[in-house]
């Protein structure tokens, strides 16, 4: 296979440059990123699909990954919860070297090829569940050998990656292969690459909630209800969805109920 991600730079003597210029030259690299992401939307929407398929028969969605590309992974899982009211445990993350160590760089983790899939078996997965494998390389053991471990234990897996015909996107059910290019600072995937899966994974879990019934028209009607400013944006939300105009009165409502969804729910709305 091609390694694209380890690729030189296209830029040289980047000490060299003012900030003017790497800040010009980082952008222009970025706005490739999008493009990338579109051409791979076909791929995207049939992992969307098989994901889906598992949660809405009340499956669990697993991220796994090591490095730049797992740590996001788990920025997107733990917000969920709070977003869009679902229940802690429904999308969860097998980070490499466990996400109690999330702030520090274990990368000699990934090269364990027993540890994957033994913290997928601690976790009780099952053919109920979809894994879905993080790897900019393609390559990564801890990734590759828990992907091939799924398959043999009839669980469906899909991947992301930024090198195309890669072993993890073999092993993968649903491969989904984001070709960035080389990046800006040679071999740094936790730019474009880490960029390009940000973005992914925001498409994977808000398409799969709003898909799932988390989202009425374009509102977080199911957001918990954790602090000031939500409160605040809940109770309007709810004063323009139930044609309320005393705000005190439609934060009582709310606070009672519990959600917007629920309050709207008692109010027959």
């Amino acid at each position: 296979m091609t390694k694209i991600t380890e690729q030189p730079s296209l830029y040289r003597h980047l000490e060299k440059m003012s900030v003017a210029e790497l800040t010009a030259n980082i952008n222009k690299e970025d706005k490739k990123v999008a493009l990338a992401i579109e051409a791979a939307l076909p791929q995207i929407n049939r992992l969307i699909e098989g994901i889906l398929s598992k949660l809405e028969q009340g499956g669990r969605l697993f991220y796994l990954g090591a490095g730049s590309g797992g740590r996001l992974s788990v920025l997107d899982a733990i917000e969920l919860p709070t977003t869009y009211g679902i229940p802690k445990g429904l999308v969860n993350v097998i980070l490499a070297g466990g996400i109690q160590h999330l702030i520090e760089a274990r990368e000699e983790e990934e090269d364990d090829r027993e540890a994957g899939w033994k913290a997928l078996q601690d976790q009780h997965v099952s053919a109920a569940d979809f894994v879905l494998g993080i790897s900019a390389s393609g390559t990564t053991p801890f990734v590759l050998a828990a992907l091939q471990a799924c398959r043999e234990n009839g669980i469906r897996t899909g991947c992301i990656v930024s090198n195309p015909e890669s072993p993890i996107a073999e092993a993968a059910d649903f491969p989904v292969e984001i070709i960035t290019g080389p990046e800006f600072v040679s071999g740094s995937t936790r730019m474009k690459c880490g960029t390009a899966q940000k973005m992914v994974f925001d498409m994977i879990s808000t398409t799969c909630m709003i898909r799932m019934g988390r989202v009425e028209d374009n509102k977080m009607v199911n957001v918990q209800l954790i602090n000031d400013k939500i409160i605040d944006r809940a109770v309007k939300m709810l004063m323009e969805r139930a044609g309320l105009t005393d705000y005190d009165k439609a934060k009582a409502i709310l606070t009672k109920n519990g959600s917007v969804k629920k309050a709207l729910d008692a109010l027959g709305k």
